[in-house]
């Protein structure tokens, strides 16, 4: 064993041993990267973990993600601890509304109903109507009756995606996600021309002439899902590169090619060991929602939950 295996076991050591004292469970997104991955308590998606966290009896949460979804954790955990190991962990699509813009689109549109994807501050979800996520934004907006508007915030491509399989027009903010959008069209020709039997896996959060190729459209549980039961041994994995860290880990069996190595979230990257016992000793770094603010978030995720 070298000084890095060593020192790593003692890191994995003492989160573990600080972990117990303080009624924690640590949270990691699937993008995490596979240290990250492997000492936590749960791996999915944020949604997910969120709701797996109100269901233990832990009293304080390390979320491994980013700020929105450490945000929602907290919203359905108000009564928890919620630390974020490294707060400059953002989300690029998540700052690309605020909430004075989407003030403005509802003055513009008084009647529309705002569906904002889960990949959205707290305040954006305040203002909103509904929240969907990746896997069930087609049954929220397929809910919404027929006559009414809908404004879908804020990334035009999942909002492209959802238009198109629920059969409804819809207003879309000009938001999305740059690292799939790194996901070219070009990629997948490429990886479909090296890799012949592998069925290709798009998120749809990717452009839609990358989502025309794919033979599956999936949210990243729905990924890891699919893999497991399908019959194929190999796959071309069109989202972040993270995601292959946990599918090699459940599938040892089959292989994985990612669409693109660029596909890559550098804030998702910032969490590590280190910062994670720096977290738990420190009770750092503290995640804090204004009640007002949480109670109408929580409305918006509570309408989304009832129909799904």
């Amino acid at each position: 064993m070298n000084i890095l295996e060593v020192n790593q076991k003692a890191l994995v050591n003492d989160i573990l041993k600080l972990k117990q004292q303080r009624k924690a469970i640590i949270l990691a997104h699937n993008y995490q990267i596979g240290e990250v991955q492997d000492i936590a308590d749960f791996v999915g998606d944020s949604l997910g973990l969120s709701q797996e966290a109100a269901r233990t009896d832990a009293e304080m949460i390390v979320f491994c993600g980013v700020h929105f979804m450490a945000e929602t954790a907290k919203i359905l955990s108000p009564d928890k601890t919620v630390l974020m190991p490294d707060l400059n962990a953002g989300c690029a699509m998540a700052n690309m509304i605020t909430p004075r813009q989407l003030k403005e689109m509802k003055r513009k549109y008084p009647e529309a109903v705002v569906v904002a994807y889960i990949n959205t501050t707290a305040q954006i979800k305040a203002e909103s109507d509904y929240c969907c996520t990746s896997a069930n934004g087609v049954k929220v907006v397929q809910s919404i009756p027929k006559e009414k508007e809908i404004l879908f915030i804020p990334d035009k491509y999942l909002g492209d995606y959802i238009s198109k399989k629920a059969n409804r027009k819809m207003i879309l903010w000009e938001g999305w996600c740059p690292t799939h959008r790194r996901i070219l069209a070009e990629d997948i020709l490429k990886k479909k021309a090296q890799y012949p039997k592998a069925e290709v896996l798009v998120h749809p959060e990717c452009t839609p002439d990358v989502i025309a190729m794919a033979d599956k459209v999936l949210s990243t549980s729905g990924i890891c899902r699919y893999a497991k039961e399908s019959n194929s041994e190999e796959f071309i994995i069109g989202t972040e590169i993270g995601i292959l860290h946990r599918l090699k880990k459940e599938n040892p069996q089959k292989k994985f090619y990612p669409a693109s190595n660029l596909a890559d979230c550098p804030n998702m990257k910032l969490n590590n060991l280190e910062k994670i016992l720096w977290s738990l000793e420190d009770t750092a770094f503290l995640v804090e929602i204004p009640a007002e603010i949480a109670q109408n978030a929580k409305r918006s995720i509570d309408r989304m939950l009832k129909i799904v």
